[in-house]
C-alpha cells in the first residue's frame, strides 16, 4: 500500500527537470525559459520607461524641478504602455478568432472611421474643425461611434442570415476602402493649411494624445483587456476552429462576437488616442509567438503588451533624443511592423 501511495519516478533517462505535465509549457525548462522572457523584457521596459522620464532631463538629478519635468513626461510614458496594452492584445485576441496570423483589427475599417471623422470636421468647419474634434467629451463620442460601428457590422453580419466570419472580413474592407476614399476626396478641398494641420493628426503619434483623455482610455482599456485576459481559456478553444470548438460544446459565434466586441472596444481607445497604427499590432503579436514558443493567451498577452512597451517606447526615445524628430514615431513603426508583414508573409508563402 506504501509503494502505491508513493509518487511516481521519471523514465529512465529522463531528469526531473524535464518532467512534463499538461499545459501550454510542458517542462519545467519551458516554464523557466518563459520566466526569463518575461523577466528580461519587464527590465528591458523598465529601462525604457526610466530613458523616457530621465533622459536628456536639464535639472539637476532628485531636485524639484528634475521631478516638474519627469511628472510631465510620464504622461507620454503612460500613453506608450495603454497604446502598447490595446494594440497587442486587441491583435492577438482577433488573429484568434480569425484563424489568421497575418489580419490585424485594423482591417475592419476603424482607422478609416478615424480619418473620415477628422478630415470631414476640417472640411464642414476648417482649422477650427479639428479643436471639436478634440476634448474629453468628443473623445467618448469618437470611441462611441467606432464600437457601435463595429457592434452593428458584427451584430448583422454574424447573427443574421450569413452568419459567416470570412464574409464579415470582406465587407469591413469593403467599409473602410470606401470610407477611406471618401476621407481622401474630401482632403483634396481643402487648403494647404488646413491639409497640414489635418496631416499631423492622421499619423499616428504618441504627440497627439491629450492627457485629460487618459481619465476615459485608462479605464476603458483596463476593463476590455482585462476580460480578455480572464477569458484567455475561451480563446485557446476559438483558436481550435470552429468544428473542434463547438464540439468541446463552446458557443462559437457568441464568444467570437464577444471577443471582437472587445477588440473593438481596444482598437477605438487606441486609435482615438494616439491616430492610427496599422502595423503595430501585427509586429506585437508577431514577435510575441516567436519569443513564447507557445500558443496558450494567458502567457502569449503578457508577452505581447511588453513587446509593445518595448518597441514604440524605444522607438519614441531615440527618436525624440537622437534624431529629435519625436513626432514621426508612428511613421517608423509602420515601416518597420510593414517591412516584418512582408517578410512574414513571403515566408508563410501564403494568406
Amino acid at each position: 500500500m506504501a509503494e502505491a501511495l508513493r509518487p511516481a519516478r521519471p523514465p529512465v533517462g529522463v531528469s526531473g527537470a524535464d518532467e512534463r505535465r499538461s499545459g501550454a509549457l510542458p517542462t519545467t525548462r519551458d516554464r523557466r525559459r518563459y520566466v526569463v522572457l518575461v523577466g528580461a523584457l519587464a527590465v528591458a521596459a523598465v529601462l525604457v520607461a526610466a530613458a523616457m522620464v530621465g533622459w536628456d532631463n536639464p535639472m539637476p538629478v532628485g531636485s524639484e524641478g528634475f521631478w516638474r519635468i519627469a511628472e510631465l513626461r510620464v504622461t507620454s510614458l503612460v500613453v506608450v504602455v495603454v497604446v502598447a496594452f490595446c494594440q497587442a492584445l486587441g491583435t492577438v485576441a482577433f488573429q484568434t478568432v480569425t484563424a489568421n496570423r497575418i489580419l490585424t483589427p485594423s482591417i475592419m475599417g476603424f482607422e478609416a472611421l478615424y480619418r473620415l471623422v477628422q478630415t470631414a470636421a476640417v472640411s464642414v468647419l476648417g482649422v477650427a474643425g479639428l479643436a471639436l474634434v478634440q476634448g474629453v467629451g468628443q473623445y467618448v463620442l469618437q470611441v462611441v461611434l467606432m464600437v457601435a460601428f463595429a457592434g452593428l457590422l458584427y451584430g448583422w453580419l454574424f447573427t443574421g442570415r450569413l452568419a459567416n466570419l470570412h464574409v464579415m472580413l470582406l465587407v469591413g474592407i469593403v467599409l473602410g476602402g470606401g470610407m477611406g476614399a471618401l476621407a481622401s476626396y474630401l482632403q483634396r478641398l481643402l487648403s494647404p493649411t488646413e491639409f497640414d494641420l489635418l496631416t499631423a493628426r492622421l499619423i499616428g503619434s504618441v504627440a497627439n494624445a491629450d492627457a485629460t483623455y487618459l481619465g476615459v482610455a485608462v479605464p476603458l482599456a483596463a476593463a476590455a483587456g482585462g476580460v480578455l485576459w480572464w477569458r484567455a481559456r475561451d480563446l485557446d478553444v476559438l483558436a481550435l476552429g470552429r468544428d473542434v470548438a463547438v464540439g468541446l460544446g463552446v458557443d462559437h459565434r457568441r464568444r467570437s462576437l464577444v471577443v471582437l466586441l472587445l477588440v473593438s472596444v481596444l482598437m477605438a481607445v487606441s486609435t482615438s488616442l494616439v491616430g492610427p497604427m496599422t502595423f503595430f499590432g501585427f509586429l506585437t503579436a508577431m514577435i510575441a509567438y516567436q519569443v513564447t514558443g507557445t500558443y496558450g493567451h494567458r502567457q502569449v498577452l503578457p508577452v505581447a503588451w511588453l513587446v509593445g512597451v518595448v518597441v514604440l517606447g524605444g522607438a519614441y526615445v531615440v527618436l525624440k533624443h537622437v534624431f529629435y524628430a519625436a513626432g514621426s514615431v508612428g511613421v517608423l513603426v509602420e515601416v518597420v511592423g510593414g517591412t516584418f508583414f512582408l517578410v512574414h508573409l513571403l515566408r508563410k508563402g501564403r494568406l
